[in-house]
């Protein structure tokens, strides 16, 4: 979100407050108060909603605040954004409704921090790189442990950059670093491997792939919308290690299969998309949604609902945890 409004500024195209804007972009549950106001105060704005998740597939918890999510959907959002199209489909699966306005846009990274490079493989030991700031189980750490005790050490070195719940015994842990540092690190290695479960749109995935790395990515969540041709897939510890020896043994054709998730492209869609539902107010095909009295009261309920949400999946966790 950060590198998107960095290109929304760059093209000058980026309003500086709601009451200069056109298109007010809002991302999942996050600030829902200052959406609704904005609703409120705004009738005429065209209202974007960035839906992720399905949280409850993501973090492992409930579908309250999923469902909580369509619900400001149903009575904010004027369009809908989804990060995949397993975004997309699991959202539906458990409950949100399909509108006329959708569209499936992946993410980007930053072309000013993670730049392509075309390498050949580092001499001697061929060099992987895993990533992840969350230490959620969901991230892989069970194919990582694997891989600690059975990839073979004397051709393969790994480095895991982020927070793990797990202590290696041969693959080499980093703490969490910044974006500049990090990409740094991935030009270093020559493999990016991630194993996420129900992963919508990886960014550790698109920052690794934006830097040249081929991948070697679990069969699941959006991780197959983003390899494509530029790695491989794999389903379990049966078969991760016969892939990453793959991709070792055609390196070149999997960096040149390569996709780069550009944020020219991206920008440009959520642009386009915006100014489709735009332009259709202005046409008067299309009226933007209303805050009414009874959207206002579903809004106070959902505020409490949030709460209430939070508050079980935190218990939850404990309950999990222990």
């Amino acid at each position: 979100m950060k590198a998107l409004k960095k290109e929304l500024e760059a093209r000058g195209v980026y309003a500086p407050s709601p009451k200069e804007a056109d298109i007010i972009l809002f991302n999942s549950h996050h600030n829902v108060d200052e959406a609704f106001k904005i609703k409120k105060k705004y009738k005429e704005k065209i209202f974007i909603h960035r839906i992720d998740g399905p949280l409850y597939l993501t973090r492992g918890r409930s579908k309250d605040l999923d469902r909580i999510i369509y619900a400001f959907n149903e009575f904010i959002a004027d369009g809908t954004i989804f990060q995949s199209n397993w975004c997309k489909e699991q959202n539906i699966k458990i409950g949100r409704d399909s509108t006329e306005y959708e569209a499936v846009i992946h993410n980007a990274s930053d072309k000013a921090i993670f730049t392509k490079q075309q390498k050949t493989l580092n001499p001697g030991k061929i060099k992987l790189i895993a990533s992840s700031w969350s230490s959620n189980a969901r991230k892989g750490f069970e194919i990582y442990r694997y891989l600690d005790s059975n990839l073979d050490f004397s051709r393969y070195e790994m480095t895991f950059v982020g927070n793990s719940p797990v202590e290696f015994a041969n693959i080499k842990s980093l703490q969490p670093v910044d974006s500049r540092e990090l990409a740094r690190i991935l030009h270093q290695h020559d493999i990016y491997i991630t194993a996420s479960q129900n992963d919508p749109c990886s960014n550790s995935l698109i920052e690794a792939l934006s830097c040249g790395l081929p991948a070697v990515a679990l069969r699941d969540g959006g991780h197959p919308e983003l390899v494509l041709n530029g790695g491989e897939l794999f389903s379990s510890t049966q078969d991760v290690i016969e892939k990453i020896e793959k991709v070792a043994k055609n390196y070149h054709q999997y960096q040149s299969g390569i996709v780069e998730p550009l944020m020219e492209k991206t920008i440009q869609s959520y642009y386009e998309f915006g100014q489709k539902v735009y332009q259709d107010a202005v046409n008067k095909s299309y009226v933007p949604k209303q805050i009414t009295w009874s959207s206002t009261l579903r809004f106070y309920g959902l505020k409490l609902a949030i709460l209430k949400a939070i508050v079980k999946n935190k218990w939850f966790s404990y309950v999990r945890t222990y």
